[in-house]
């Protein structure tokens, strides 16, 4: 397979740049102080048709490509963290309509959700279900042509301005997905703050207590909420999370460039020294590498692969947890600088160890990838027996 990028893709990545450089780098430490979206970035990205990028024309979207998308989240991550987070969650909530929603809410919602005009959160995640989806204890249950639902959402991302949720609950003992306005009575939104990082994603807890929805509401049928509705958008998540780490380790690598010409000690400029140059060589290394995974990502994707899923584990986990790397040798590099809010690589910091939890932490991907190898290995055993027997 043949990974480089074609003459559409390199414009789009052009002008993802010149967006960022321009609208986001800018508001992205206001962004992290306020603990928001600054409304302005919010609105020129909707301008843009960057909240529609994964949605087909028909509907309003820039039915974008999977390699394309991948670089407008990478663009996107350099410039800042909390906004690149809208992207993934409105984007989820967007496929899942896209996929598994009836004729009538498809039109209804998905030109909305393409402009902006109608922001979306993913509310799977609970006070006591993380990583364990199977475990939640929202409930829905029918009640003549309307389900109701209730239980209590966590660290959901976008909330706060959310204006549509993707809520998934259990219903007659079966995981099922519904679609849930911010307006109903019975639904009433938390802010969170205090975030470690990505402090402008506005996370906030949703309770639902007797919230009380239209029977079609329902997305797809019970039973399928968590195998066909949750994991692939959680998919879709993880490789643009991915795809979001290699962003800010680029940022953290040009940050560190800069510093390392530019500052000074004894009489040589930090750049000519060796241990320096080591840890630029490995950033630069690193993110080069992680790019790649990210590409063959989105060329699998594009083709419909089923590799495509492992290999968006694997994108993840190397992405995040290189980032945490990449971006402690930054604040190294930039000494007692690198740990004050007036240098970049500070956030930059705080913000990579969220990437390492959200989408599944790093502990789970490597249960999942080490479990994925040892199956391979089996079935190579076994096709080579079959081999030598035949």
């Amino acid at each position: 397979m043949k990974i480089e990028l074609t003459e559409v893709q390199e414009n789009w990545q052009n002008e993802f740049s010149a967006f960022v450089d321009n609208e986001m780098v800018p508001l992205a430490d206001l962004n992290d102080r306020e603990e928001r979206i600054h409304p302005d970035m919010l609105r020129k990205m909707a301008e843009a048709g960057y909240l529609g990028s994964m949605l087909p024309k028909k509907y309003g979207g820039m039915e974008l490509d999977n390699v394309t998308l991948g670089i407008l989240n990478e663009e996107a991550g350099r410039g800042c963290s909390s906004a690149r987070s809208l992207l993934t969650v409105h984007g989820m909530v967007s496929l899942a309509i896209l996929r598994w929603g009836t004729e009538q809410q498809k039109s209804e919602w998905l030109p909305k959700l393409a402009t902006g005009s109608t922001l979306a959160a993913f509310g799977l995640t609970e006070p006591n279900a993380g990583s364990d989806a199977k475990s939640i204890a929202t409930t829905a249950e029918l009640d003549g042509n309307e389900y109701v639902l209730n239980g209590r959402k966590k660290w959901i991302t976008i909330a706060q301005i959310a204006d549509l949720f993707l809520i998934f609950a259990k219903c007659e003992g079966q995981p099922a997905a519904f679609l849930v306005e911010r307006e109903r009575l019975g639904v009433t939104v938390l802010p969170m703050s205090g975030l470690l990082g990505a402090r402008g994603s506005m996370i906030a807890e949703v309770v639902l207590s007797d919230c009380r929805i239209p029977q079609e509401n329902l997305l797809g049928k019970l039973g399928m909420g968590l195998t066909h509705i949750a994991l692939p958008c959680l998919d879709y998540g993880r490789y643009t999370i991915a795809c979001g780490c290699v962003g800010l380790a680029q940022a953290c690598l040009e940050a560190s460039l800069e510093y390392g010409s530019t500052r000074v000690q004894f009489g040589r400029p930090l750049q000519d020294n060796q241990l320096i140059q080591k840890m630029i060589a490995e950033m630069a290394v690193q993110v080069k590498a992680a790019r790649m995974l990210c590409y063959k990502v989105g060329y699998l994707r594009d083709s419909g692969d089923p590799d495509s899923i492992m290999e968006t584990w694997t994108a993840k986990y190397f992405a995040s947890t290189m980032l945490t790397k990449i971006t402690n040798d930054a604040v190294q590099i930039h000494g007692a600088n690198g740990c004050h809010s007036g240098y970049p690589v500070e956030r930059y910091f705080r913000d990579a160890k969220i990437n390492e939890i959200i989408e599944g932490t790093s502990q789970m991907h490597e249960m999942l990838i080490a479990e994925q190898q040892f199956v391979t290995s089996r079935r190579a055993g076994r096709t080579m027996a079959q081999t030598a027997n035949s």
